[in-house]
């Protein structure tokens, strides 16, 4: 015998106040003799004997009473009730139910989803649970959400808490699940305490596990009676894993090529997939793959041409399967009437052309050109308004003012582009003084000095082939691995990248970079190691340097919007000067509108929400009355592998432990019972107080029969007078 709060036991002390006032009730009898004294006593002897009884069987009702309370407010319990009648207690416990709410519990076998599944599953637990039991009730996904707890069970108001929820756009983590229901266990007040995780078991979350995790789950056992439930399902999917703008130029009257890729998650290959392209919900392009093998994917392209300026939202679609959440993926792209480029040439005649003629390449059947390009000489940089350019372009510029690394500075923190090229008429030393004012680092490294990458015949060293799937690059992978190679660089600065940079290009075998990227602000900076023109390098007359170049300032143009999501992430504006409104709109894909304070960090304001929980396009204004920009918010198909792992290696894997997994639905009403093998009596003992009260007042109430009688036929004695 247990009890659930032993320090109440102190209480039955208790039992001493009905004893200690029935001493005092003793002490308060005053003896008076009169005349007709001689009359009673001979009743008076008689009664007293029946109230002498009656007072003592009151006396240790009353104690009886408190210390039945006491005990029944202490909560006795026996854990191990094998033999005691099952008329006698109850099977009391403290319930936790986990429940997978990811969204590859969506997935459908044609009839039902693993979620309406897992509802049934719940619903087969709650059946054994008593009314008043404490419950707990916790969605999982990528982050938690309890939605009862230690709340009294009621079986009406939890199956309509459950109707209403659905699969949250979210992956499981699944490290934070022990400690999440660890936490919920302790704090419950209970005899016993059960833990339901009822999940699908998805494989990349359960096969991997670390030893930690299993420790964890383990530790988990220890604190309450703790199930799995799985709820398995197919295998059979598709998801479109990536939408990236690969070339063009995002400029009204133009067409821009995206690259959707395709992943086949199941283990049955697919044939004859078809992928829409849309723009703004229309369909713009449409492509079939003909044949996806099993774990492999596939790419297409899709065409958009943009008509008119402005925001458009793109998304590339697949027809329903089994798993809806991830047959869609958006972008957005922010169409301008005109992309401006400002060209600063160090050296009078040098690179200008060139950087002119691969901005101005492939410009289309119409004539106009991708870009409009200004070039002016260094020493007129100081008359141009930054402004009125959305890129700026310098070549092998020997050095800038204080004011104008100033100016550059807030020109890219407020969300354009700086491109930066090396040369023979660059200051090391200058630059390195300049890029480093104000504590701000303009470019992304530091200037070491100018090194040979050259052989004794003049032939410089390559390009790596091996290209990141960065913006800028994507339009070189298409490129084959020879082509790539007949870019050479004899010479290039020797630079120490700053922490904040990431390499885009580098040298081949020395892995010595050729483009750095940092960002500064809402801009973003890119710097190369090799010059513009020909003087240090043959990649201005090559197919690489047009093709790297304009998609640098197409991704120069774009702005935060233009950067898709994933469920999960934070979503933020950004202002460059103190906005009017102190609040911002999100206005999310479901229709809700989320107001979001606008706050001063680093210099700038900036509005942020710190959970976007749904997929779609949500709109982001400055606010309420302010037009809108749309925000892409994707789901992160990792997810989309939904493989279950067997409920055979799931037990394998906690063999030996106390956690149950419940292969089938006996094994879950087996589990059920195991877990209240023990009884509660402290609402026995409360009914037996509460009977016991009762029969004290009606004896309490009573008087002898006999003695009522003889005081009603025996006359009181006259008074001598």
């Amino acid at each position: 015998m247990s009890f659930l709060n032993p320090l109440l036991l102190l209480g039955a002390l208790g039992v001493a106040l009905p004893i200690l006032a029935h001493m005092l009730n003793r002490q308060k009898v005053k003896r008076t003799d009169w005349a007709a004294m001689q009359f009673l006593n001979r009743n008076v002897r008689v009664r007293s004997r029946q109230l002498r009884l009656r007072d003592i069987l009151l006396l240790c009702l009353r104690c009886l009473v408190i210390l039945l309370l006491v005990v029944a407010l202490a909560k006795p319990f026996m854990e191990d009730a094998g033999e005691v009648p099952s008329g006698i207690g109850e099977s009391r416990a403290g319930v936790v139910i986990a429940l997978d709410a990811s969204f590859s519990m969506a997935h459908s076998d044609g009839t039902s989803t693993r979620f309406e599944r897992a509802i049934e599953k719940i619903g087969m637990i709650t059946e054994n649970i008593h009314p008043g039991d404490p419950v707990n009730l916790v969605l999982l996904g990528a982050r938690q959400r309890v939605l009862a707890r230690n709340v009294a069970f009621d079986a009406g108001h939890f199956a309509e808490l459950l109707s209403s929820e659905r699969v949250s756009p979210e992956s499981l983590d699944l490290d934070s699940v022990p400690k999440t229901l660890k936490a919920l266990a302790e704090s419950m007040e209970a005899p016993q305490k059960e833990i339901y995780l009822v999940t699908d078991m998805q494989a990349r979350d359960w096969q991997e596990q670390p030893a930690w995790l299993g420790a964890a789950f383990e530790n988990l056992a220890e604190s309450a009676s703790t199930t799995i439930v799985p709820v398995l399902g197919g295998s059979d999917n598709l998801a479109i894993t990536g939408l990236e703008l690969v070339s063009g130029v995002l400029r009204e009257d133009t067409v821009a090529r995206y690259r959707a890729t395709v992943r086949n998650c199941g283990t049955n290959p697919v044939t004859n997939v078809q992928v829409k392209g849309r723009a703004d919900g229309i369909t713009v392009d449409t492509k079939t793959i003909p044949a996806i093998a099993p774990g492999a994917s596939e790419t297409v392209s899709l065409f958009v041409h943009f008509r008119n300026a402005g925001p458009v939202r793109i998304s590339a679609e697949l027809e329903p399967d089994s798993l809806l959440e991830d047959n869609i993926r958006r972008t957005v792209a922010i169409v301008r009437d005109d992309v401006s480029v400002l060209s600063v040439e160090g050296e009078s005649g040098g690179s200008g052309s060139f950087i002119a003629a691969a901005l101005r390449a492939r410009g289309g059947d119409s004539g106009q050109e991708n870009f409009s390009v200004q070039s002016v000489p260094w020493i007129d940089l100081p008359s141009q308004d930054l402004a009125n350019f959305d890129v700026v372009i310098l070549q092998n510029v020997p050095d800038i003012t204080p004011e104008q690394a100033r100016a550059f500075e807030s020109y890219v923190r407020a969300g354009h582009g700086l491109i930066w090229f090396a040369g023979d008429h660059v200051d090391a030393a200058a630059w390195n003084k300049r890029s480093a004012l104000d504590g701000v680092s303009l470019l992304p490294a530091v200037i070491e000095q100018t090194v040979s990458t050259g052989d004794a015949l003049g032939v410089g060293r390559p390009l790596d082939p091996t290209v990141l799937d960065h913006p800028v690059c994507r339009p070189l992978l298409s490129l084959p691995e020879d082509l790539l190679s007949e870019t050479r660089l004899r010479k290039m600065l020797q630079v120490k990248p700053a922490a904040s940079s990431s390499t885009v290009l580098s040298l081949a075998g020395t892995a010595a970079p050729v483009l750095l990227e940092h960002s500064v602000g809402r801009g973003h900076v890119f710097m190369f190691t090799t010059s513009a023109d020909s003087a240090w390098n043959n990649m201005a007359v090559t197919p690489v340097f047009p093709m790297v170049l304009q998609q640098m300032v197409t991704y120069l143009t774009a702005r935060e919007f233009e950067t898709p999501r994933l469920v999960g992430d934070s979503l933020s504006l950004s202002y460059v000067d103190q906005p009017d409104a102190s609040e911002a709109v999100f206005d999310t894909p479901s229709g809700d509108t989320i107001a979001v304070p606008v706050l001063e960090h680093r210099n700038q304001y900036v509005a942020l929400l710190d959970h976007a929980g749904e997929s779609g396009f949500y709109l982001a204004r400055v606010s309420l009355q302010a037009p809108g920009m749309p925000v892409a918010v994707n789901v992160d198909t990792a997810e989309s592998d939904v493989r279950s792992q067997s409920t055979a290696e799931v037990a394998r894997r906690f063999e030996g432990t106390d956690i149950v997994v419940a292969q089938s639905e006996a094994d879950l009403l087996d589990a059920v019972g195991q877990s209240r093998s023990g009884r509660s009596f402290w609402f026995l003992l409360l009914l037996s107080v509460l009977g016991l009260l009762v029969i004290e007042s009606l004896l309490a109430g009573r008087k002898p029969k006999r003695s009522a009688a003889k005081s009603k036929s025996t006359p009181l004695p006259a008074a001598n007078t």
